[in-house]
């Protein structure tokens, strides 16, 4: 069985971008190659003002299995892993809110990749595994930053040292997962919440995520002072102002991300 067409598919609704990772016969797991390709679409994603929110799914009704260790490439490890942990570096710094569409198995780095995302949507279905120690490995793509900020030190423990496979039920209720859903409701789930973040205020959405990102490493003063220049930059858009209006005129508002100073 092979995989169809390129690793990594993109398709555009409006101002959403859909990126499928695309080698359903290798339950998506990403080679070298599949990892450059991603990390290109979404660095031209973090430019492209048209694109307001990604969502990140895989084909053939599941999300990903990692990184394809059937064919590793030659080169040492260190070099392959900060080459691929770009991907998560981007994906954790990128300037608008991208959601993970889990269906199937995230397993390793692909349940990395899918915490790296902003919000996550679980099939029913789904399941989940930090697999790296029963493969005589540890953590990465981030899964040693991840999981103890999100599920707490002893889950995070739990999940990496015993490789054990839980489903979205339990991932919801550690924190991991923020929606479960009906496999049959899960794309216009996704779809509706895409367009909704879509149509927030771009600048003020990537204020508000860097804050929220920057809190687990800053002091209170740190993030005051933070939260102070993020509103001064949200100030200058014509979203704060026409927001405003549109409250006291009890009017919906379109919001552009515009700079309003001449």
């Amino acid at each position: 069985m092979t995989d169809p067409g390129p690793a990594i598919t993109a398709a555009r609704q409006g101002q959403v971008l859909t990126l499928t990772l695309n080698r359903p016969a290798r339950r998506n797991a990403l080679d070298t190659g599949a990892w450059e390709i991603l990390f290109g679409e979404l660095r031209s994603a973090s430019i492209d003002e048209s694109v307001r929110c990604v969502v990140l799914t895989g084909a053939g009704h599941t999300f990903c299995a990692g990184a394809d260790i059937s064919a590793v490439p030659a080169g040492h490890p260190l070099v392959r892993i900060r080459h691929i942990s770009r991907v998560a570096e981007l994906l954790h710094q990128f300037p608008k809110p991208v959601v993970a569409q889990v269906e199937g198995y995230a397993i390793g780095a692909g349940w990395n990749l899918a915490l790296c995302c902003d919000l996550v949507v679980a099939a029913e279905s789904a399941q989940f595994s930090e697999i790296f120690v029963s493969r005589g490995l540890s953590p990465d793509f981030g899964g040693s930053w991840l999981l103890p900020r999100l599920a707490g030190l002893q889950n995070a423990k739990r999940l990496a040292l015993l490789a054990e496979r839980i489903g979205a039920d339990e991932a919801r209720q550690l924190g991991l997962v923020t929606w479960v859903v009906e496999s049959a409701e899960i794309d216009s789930f996704v779809a509706d919440l895409a367009g909704r973040l879509a149509a927030m205020p771009p600048i003020a959405m990537s204020q508000t995520k860097e804050l929220l990102n920057a809190a687990a490493v800053s002091t209170f003063g740190e993030a005051l002072q933070a939260e102070a220049r993020a509103q001064t930059i949200n100030y200058a858009t014509e979203d704060a102002p026409r927001a405003i209006r549109a409250f006291k005129n009890h009017e919906d508002v379109t919001f552009t991300g515009r700079w309003a100073l001449e």
